[in-house]
């Protein structure tokens, strides 16, 4: 009776001559209680990936001061009412959003209200997800893999370098990453059991993941759905049913607060900042959502600006933080194709690690396959942990560990299969969304190659844990070279691999368990030595927090407010003089963009970017920008600066022709030239600003 309640079968005995074991059956029951060993060897490897986590994301973190200045100016802001904390503006005075939706944000917001607004305050959220992210990864694994595979997860996840980089400056992708693994986790627990409410919390941590970034929060949903429809003990008309439900619910919960903006008129809100129509739609189908995919303006070639760096330069004694370093970041990924996440600018922030993951994941679906074919005598599961776990005794369909290798392996092809194809702007540091199906699969792998060494399938474990080792051995050495990190290393790496593998395989072929288990586990570990320490290179100098990114010669920032001394002291006198020169309430400085403006908020100022993130915002144009000068609300206008070349907007033409230009000696000006930038006075100019432009 309660067999069927659960919709299943009492299960059968299987036919003779290795017949295949009944489709479905009840479900295993609750694991066997750890046993002391067991409990402490938990406790050691969650400590260790913990710890590992802590260490990588937090050391010396202190130096990167304010991380993305567009977001701490934003958050800054955001601090000013509540309006502005609301709508997510990027400016003290509400003129324009920042380019994502709200809750990452929202996130440092209250942490900086709580704390103080400090570098610190911005940062600490951040981090501690990151450490977050390793500590649920380690529990989600050990759960259905054993205290091994989960240290192998956590330390793979914790080492990731793009994940490290990001997890180290306030941009949102940590907190994206948390959510996405929260709801992947808890839909294996969903499809482990049927129940509704864990499947509709995971539909709204997904929601909620889409308030950190949009349509990325989506690339998780594939695998969940595959694995709920494959694995859930229910029905299969009630696990469609229940899926619809839950996309209902992702849905309305992703997009509460869009609605929101869309219901406020746009005179009562900020101007959508990176859209061209001034919605929160438009903004997350096309420059945050598909456009990403299919191309689109600012993506690779398309500016002057975002072009690959040449090599770096020599070092020279100073105190520049990029001497021998390359001279600009590196905004994009390689070409499209397979062996993108290989290439430059990808590659050394996530593809050390990316064979072992890839051939693990074969690997499990290997033991799955096994499993349901062969039932328990597949495999011997004393060689893969200090505790036992609870297996269903035949009919693999409702075996824990499927779910979890459908939806993280799911998460990690489609996260890898996005970023290898999309045409748009790939950042190097979207490769950190890769760090937890990388390290989940790098366990889970490590497990089904164990249980494959020890069971019917030692050939196909041998041939795969061959390619697990030389594939990712292979890609390091290239890694290393390519990136000049510790090439004196390259040959003791190839020799102590290749003698783990041969360890492995004479271990698994004389019937020595523990020794091909330990020869294996050590394999991965030496493996893991060089991405780790090339995450640790983050510690040498500040984070580059626009494109961050892991690495000895990668681009770095200044700290602080992100400028460096020169820059910093050229804002500091054009502050003085506008304060002293009638600067206006609302808008004491009106910049092209709003990342010029950033430093000046973070330096205690009201400034704005008129034109929105990349200067071309139609935020304001002549006639919006006469209106604020006729009303006393603005006066000055500064021009040049980052994205300044891309044309502007209306109101940056207007100044131009209409509003007088200061020598930089006028405004004492520290340098001669100072960076291009320009700085005009527009007061008694309205009527010249609102005059349409010239014919032709």
């Amino acid at each position: 009776m309660i067999a069927r309640l659960r919709g299943a079968r009492p299960p059968q005995p299987a036919g003779d001559g290795g017949e295949r074991p009944p489709a479905t059956v009840a479900p295993a029951g609750p694991a066997p209680a750890r046993t002391r060993e067991g409990r402490l060897a938990w406790i050691a490897g969650f400590s260790v990936s913990v710890a590992a986590a802590a260490v990588l994301d937090t050391v010396r973190l202190a130096q990167n001061g304010y991380g993305n200045i567009f977001y701490s100016a934003g958050v800054r802001s955001m601090l000013r009412s509540w309006h502005n904390f609301f709508f997510v503006a990027s400016d003290p005075a509400g003129l324009v959003t920042i380019d994502k939706p709200p809750l990452g944000l929202w996130i440092q917001a209250a942490s900086a209200k709580v704390f103080g607004f400090a570098p610190l305050s911005v940062l600490l959220p951040e981090a501690l997800m990151g450490i977050a992210v390793v500590a649920v990864l380690f529990v989600a694994i050990a759960k259905r893999f054993g205290t091994l595979a989960a240290l192998a997860a956590g330390l793979s996840c914790a080492a990731f370098p793009s994940f490290v980089a990001v997890s180290r400056t306030n941009n949102v992708d940590t907190a994206l990453i948390l959510l996405m693994l929260l709801a992947c986790v808890t839909a294996i627990r969903a499809c482990e059991s049927g129940r509704w409410r864990s499947l509709l919390l995971s539909a709204a941590l997904i929601g909620l993941a889409f308030n950190v970034k949009t349509l990325a929060a989506y690339l998780a949903v594939p695998g969940i759905a595959l694995a709920y429809l494959l694995c859930a003990p229910t029905s299969v008309r009630l696990r469609i049913v229940q899926l619809l439900a839950a996309g209902v619910l992702a849905g309305a919960v992703s997009f509460a607060w869009i609605a929101a903006v869309e219901a406020t008129p746009a005179s009562k809100r900020p101007y959508v900042g990176s859209s061209t129509d001034n919605t929160e739609l438009g903004l997350t189908f096309s420059y945050n959502g598909f456009g990403r995919v299919e191309g689109q303006a600012g993506g690779p070639g398309s500016t002057r600006e975002h072009t690959p760096p040449p090599a770096p330069p020599e070092p020279a004694k100073g105190a520049d933080p990029n001497v021998g370093r390359y001279p600009l970041p590196i905004p994009f990924g390689g070409p499209q194709g397979p062996l993108r996440l290989f290439g430059v600018g990808l590659g050394d922030q996530g593809g050390w690690l990316l064979p072992f993951a890839f051939f693990g994941l074969l690997a499990a679906l290997a033991l799955l396959w096994l499993l349901q074919r062969f039932g328990a005598a597949a495999e011997r599961e004393p060689l893969l942990a200090t505790e036992p776990l609870a297996l269903p005794a035949a009919g693999r369909r409702r075996d824990p560990r499927l779910a979890s290798v459908i939806v993280l392996g799911g998460w990690f092809a489609v996260e890898a299969a996005v970023l290898s194809l999309s045409k748009g702007i790939v950042h190097p540091y979207y490769v950190s969304a890769l760090a937890p199906g990388c390290g989940a699969m790098a366990g889970a792998g490590l497990y089904a190659l164990l249980a494959l060494l020890g069971g019917r399938g030692r050939p196909a474990g041998l041939a795969l844990a061959a390619c697990a080792i030389l594939g990712t051995l292979a890609a390091e050495l290239v890694l290393m070279h390519r990136y000049g990190y510790l090439r004196w290393l390259m040959p003791v790496l190839a020799v102590v691999a290749v003698l783990c593998l041969a360890t492995v395989a004479a271990a698994a072929l004389l019937g020595r368990g523990r020794a091909a288990a330990g020869a294996l586990a050590a394999a991965l570990a030496v493996l893991l030595v060089v991405p780790a320490g090339y995450a640790s290179t983050t510690w040498l100098a500040p984070v580059q927090s626009t494109f961050p990114a892991a690495g000895p010669k990668q681009y770095a920032g200044w700290g602080h407010v992100g400028l460096n001394p020169r820059s910093t002291a050229i804002d500091r006198a054009l502050l003085a003089y506008v304060r002293a020169h009638g600067a206006t309430r609302r808008f004491e400085l009106l910049t092209v963009s709003a990342p010029t403006a950033a430093s000046f908020v973070l330096l205690g100022a009201d400034v704005s970017g008129m034109a929105g993130y990349s200067g071309v915002d139609p935020v304001l144009d002549g006639s919006g920008l006469a209106a604020l000068v006729r009303r006393g609300e603005a006066r000055w206008v500064l021009l040049g600066g980052e994205y300044s070349t891309r044309g502007g907007n209306g109101a940056t033409r207007a100044v131009l022709r209409a509003c007088r230009e200061l020598a930089p000696f006028e405004w004492r000006s520290p340098v001669p030239y100072p960076n291009g930038l320009v700085l005009f006075d527009c007061a008694g100019r309205e009527r010249a600003l609102e005059a349409p432009p010239p014919s032709g």
